[in-house]
């Protein structure tokens, strides 16, 4: 990937108070697509409203981009987040689990099934990683750095310090669960964090999306849309 570069911002005009300076992803910059697969868009098995709509955006952002990394969640049959496993319980409700509270959902994301397939309409030949999360069967993983034990790394920090990266952009599904996970503890490992909101889209459960905004606001986290991305033309 070559030596670091400074992130580049150019502006065209005088920015006016409260106005963002357009940013120029540099080659110390990744995109982190976050679980865009079937199961959690139209037809699939944990289905996010209109989460397709996310994938024209994310393939546009993504010409911008050097880096790309991909993660892709890949549970086991019988996995601890799913309802399933626990008789009496349904999908949304929660439960105590060795590490903490889990939210439980329908069976999703099988591995080597479709449903857990990446969208094949994401156009991102340049992505370079996929990290494959929840496949420890007793334990969830929304972030793409952390599993749900708060102790178990997927190893993902480590290969972005020794590839130069600096500044982590963020999108994909959902907004309030896996992506909000991934910008919190990319912060925690010190990168400077941005999520592109309208490349997201939330379940929002019992004001989890509002919950989600303010943790990552606290934990440093920049909220930008994608227009305020330098992209090719």
């Amino acid at each position: 990937m070559g030596g670091l570069a400074m992130l580049a911002q150019t502006v065209t005009r005088p920015v006016l108070a409260g106005e963002h300076r357009p940013i120029k992803p540099g080659r110390d910059s990744v995109l982190i697509v976050v679980d865009v697969q079937n199961c959690f868009t139209a037809g699939g098995t944990l289905a996010i409203k209109d989460g397709e709509e996310v994938v024209p955006i994310i393939n546009r952002v993504g010409k911008a981009f050097e880096n790309v990394v991909m993660t892709q969640d890949w549970h086991p049959r019988g996995h601890a987040s799913f309802a399933s496993s626990h008789p009496g319980k349904k999908p949304f409700e929660s439960v105590q689990l060795s590490y903490g509270k889990q939210v439980l959902w329908p069976d999703h994301c099988i591995q080597g099934t479709t449903d857990a397939a990446l969208r094949t309409d994401l156009d991102l030949p340049q992505a370079e990683l996929i990290v494959r999360k929840g496949y420890h069967r007793e334990v969830d993983s929304y972030s793409a750095f952390m599993e749900a034990d708060r102790r178990t790394s997927t190893g993902l920090a480590a290969y972005l310090n020794v590839h130069g990266i600096r500044d982590v952009f963020v999108v994909g599904l959902a907004t309030d669960f896996c992506v909000a996970n991934t910008a919190i503890d990319a912060r925690a490992a010190g990168f400077d964090v941005y999520v592109i909101e309208d490349a997201t889209r939330a379940v929002d459960l019992n004001g989890s999306l509002a919950q989600a905004w303010t943790d990552m606001r606290k934990a440093g986290v920049k909220r930008i849309q994608s227009t305020d991305l330098v992209l090719p033309a």
